[in-house]
């Protein structure tokens, strides 16, 4: 692999990048959190492995705006795998290689026993945190996207609409103008773009 992530997600909703091992893979975990579709997100969703080993020529196009943005990240291949402990989802690991290529069997063994290890860190640390809380080491490294959180509340206000909606008109604003969630919601947060 050439780069790995890890993203937590809660009821179809990405909260953020846990930690990334490089540019890349940080750059596809917002790519995932600003379109709302790659091999994370699917694979959470759907519950099981999902792997594209050429991103670049695919079987069938599942990520019409993922894609290409992430082959030009420097991505020829991407798979997802869902964290999980029992019933409890949590997230799912993100590893990518900058050549396209399938996994081999131990390397798809070894991606499924990381991403259970991944998930019951997850939970451990979290179990050591007050009720209602965030661990401390969770929220050191995880990157929430608390600034999206809050433009999407405005722009619901701004709208009339509820956050959920909200949100989907913030990431559509981001698609259509080829910007990062964040970016655009910086923008609303700082009262420069509005939706009403």
């Amino acid at each position: 692999m050439t780069g790995a992530g890890i993203m937590l997600m809660s009821a179809d909703i990405q909260r953020g990048s846990v930690c990334s091992s490089n540019q890349v893979s940080a750059l596809i975990e917002e790519l995932q959190f600003t379109l709302g579709e790659g091999p994370c997100v699917d694979a959470y969703r759907e519950d099981r492995p999902v792997l594209e080993p050429d991103l670049a020529h695919p079987v069938s196009a599942r990520w019409v705006a993922f894609t290409p943005a992430a082959v030009a990240a420097g991505a020829g291949a991407v798979f997802g795998f869902p964290m999980q402990v029992g019933a409890i989802r949590l997230g799912a690991l993100n590893l990518y290689r900058d050549q396209a290529g399938a996994l081999g069997d131990e390397q798809h063994v070894d991606a499924l026993a990381m991403a259970g290890v991944a998930a019951r860190a997850v939970l451990a640390m979290q179990a050591q945190a007050p009720s209602g809380a965030l661990a401390a080491e969770l929220e050191a490294g995880l990157d929430l996207r608390s600034v999206a959180h809050q433009a999407s509340g405005m722009a619901a206000a701004q709208l009339g609409v509820s956050v959920g909606e909200a949100l989907i008109r913030l990431r559509a604003h981001a698609f259509a103008n080829n910007r990062l969630l964040t970016d655009v919601a910086n923008d609303v947060v700082a009262r420069k773009l509005r939706f009403d």
